[in-house]
């Protein structure tokens, strides 16, 4: 009984899980800590992909999870990630070629909602799945964006959460070779921006999801188009 209750004690977090790779490695890497997934559909190509799979990790796992619609950042806001499979860029994961798919202020948003959404809960953290192969693309990626965002959760709330983004300075590689350890089957999770029937296997996410199980050395299970 006790082991039980501080196991309970533990599950203080809150995780933007999105069904791809990085944030499902990191809700099964820290299960034991999460107490509720929050998963946001702001209308993405891949988002019908994506979200299904968040749902089935999470049911998995017996972690609550939440799908929070935000439809408005696809009516308003510019992205290609927004605007249909054919604006994808595809080629190198890199700034020049990926630009056009950063959603302005993307984290930002979904991050305060999740804080709200945590203080409601009566949790402490926030967890993001944030990646060292992000920050030259996305400024709301960075380490400095994290940090700020933090304190101001901190400061913004009577709870004073934080965030913890604890992948902030890990390669993608990396965070395959933690979900190797785990034997987590990266068929069960989606990336290609384009959000076809398969994955394409030429945008920028397919070509950097296929480097990073080679680095872990795992047998890439995607089936391409």
């Amino acid at each position: 009984m006790k082991q039980k209750k501080d196991n309970e004690m533990k599950k203080d977090a809150l995780i933007v899980v999105s069904g791809g790779m990085d944030s499902t490695t990191m809700l099964y890497d820290y299960a034991e800590e999460i107490a509720l997934a929050v998963t946001f559909d702001y209308g993405a190509n891949h988002g019908p992909r994506e979200i299904p799979l968040a749902r089935l990790h999470c049911e998995r796992l017996g972690i609550e999870h939440i799908v929070i619609r935000m439809d408005f950042m696809h009516d308003y806001f510019q992205s290609s990630l927004l605007s249909g499979a054919e604006q994808i860029p595809e080629g190198g994961y890199d700034d020049e070629n990926m630009r056009s798919t950063v959603v302005p202020f993307r984290n930002g948003i979904m991050l305060s909602i999740a804080c709200g959404l945590a203080e409601s809960r009566g949790l402490k953290r926030l967890m993001i799945a944030n990646h060292a192969g992000d920050h030259a693309i996305y400024p709301d990626c960075r380490p400095a964006f994290v940090e700020a965002m933090s304190r101001a959760t901190e400061e913004g709330t009577y709870d004073r959460i934080r965030i913890f983004a604890p992948y902030t300075h890990l390669t993608k590689g990396e965070i395959a070779a933690r979900g190797k350890r785990i034997g987590l089957d990266y068929a069960e999770t989606w990336s290609c921006y384009k959000g076809g029937e398969k994955h394409c296997g030429k945008c920028g996410t397919c070509v950097e999801r296929r480097e990073a199980l080679a680095v872990a050395g795992i047998p890439d299970p995607t089936e391409y188009e």
